[in-house]
């Protein structure tokens, strides 16, 4: 799905007060009901995503962490069933899975002393039940499961959603019977960074040469999408030659404005590709009608 720029805005203005619930999603794709749910919730993300880096700091400094910790032990004892940390979160707007990780690092500090290793965390947060505290476990556990933007279960979700992308980007190439390597040959072969396929015999899309497809299972905005041509998309371009981006809940519009330079913008896989086959039979047919009508 493309969308202009202004169209983005909208929704983007619109996600300023929201909270990474999918009680706040719901709203979200009731207020935008054009666009499909993977589109509006990867926007979401998307700006979260900026507000938290805007603004976590202020989160993480010494005092506020002491006072959340105090607030949630205070809170956790008076109401031991009720959902302290999500609400907690809500009310100070931070990502329901980052106050369950601060909230649970300060409690591993208080078990031992000192600071506890990522590994330990991180451990924890994947799997609550072996917290040794089953209320903090439970409140832990209910933080990871009603953030749809940050935690251990959104990680998993998302990279499932960008595999399951990246086999479909597969298949749509061998129904074609186009020839391919995939970044895990092309990583065998010794090459470090690599877009995720690389065509042996290039196709034309819309006109344009594609040498090597990229598979996105999220929203090209301007930000990540300037990321992304700085970081991966120019360094492909100088190797392999130009590409194709498929950004699969769709982009900005104006985004694809690199098409002469050799970077390509869809929201799908192609349907009028032309092979190089193809190419020589439409040369043969052109050649054979100017002979007849000679």
């Amino acid at each position: 799905m493309r969308l202009s720029r202004a169209e983005y805005k909208e929704i983007a203005r619109w996600t300023e007060q929201m909270r990474p619930t999918r009680q706040y999603v719901k709203m979200l794709t009731d207020r935008f009901p054009s666009h499909s749910q993977s589109t509006l919730l990867s926007i979401f993300s998307l700006e979260y995503q900026k507000r938290i880096k805007r603004t976590i700091s202020r989160h993480h400094a010494p005092d506020v962490i002491e006072s959340y910790y105090q607030r949630y032990r205070s809170e956790a004892k008076a109401h031991p069933t009720a959902p302290v940390l999500l609400e907690l979160a809500n009310e100070v707007d931070l990502s329901p899975a980052l106050m369950a990780r601060i909230i649970l690092d300060k409690f591993l500090q208080g078990l031992d002393g000192r600071m506890s290793s990522k590994t330990v965390l991180n451990s924890f947060l994947k799997e609550p039940s072996l917290i040794p505290d089953l209320i903090l476990a439970n409140n832990i556990y209910q933080c990871t499961i009603n953030d749809c933007c940050y935690g251990p279960l959104v990680d998993c979700i998302k990279h499932a959603i960008g595999h399951e992308h990246e086999v479909l980007l597969r298949d749509k190439l061998k129904e074609k019977n186009l020839s391919f390597l995939d970044e895990n040959q092309l990583r065998t072969m010794g090459y470090d960074k690599t877009p995720d396929i690389i065509l042996e015999v290039p196709i034309a899309v819309e006109g344009h040469i594609v040498h090597w497809i990229e598979s996105k299972a999220s929203f090209g905005d301007d930000q990540s999408h300037r990321n992304y041509l700085n970081e991966q998309f120019w360094s492909y371009w100088n190797r392999f030659g130009p590409g194709l981006v498929i950004y699969w809940y769709g982009f900005i519009g104006e985004l694809d404005c690199q098409r002469d330079r050799g970077i390509l913008l869809k929201d799908c896989f192609p349907t009028d590709i032309v092979t190089l086959c193809h190419a020589a039979a439409q040369d043969q047919l052109l050649e054979s009608q100017n002979k007849d009508k000679e």
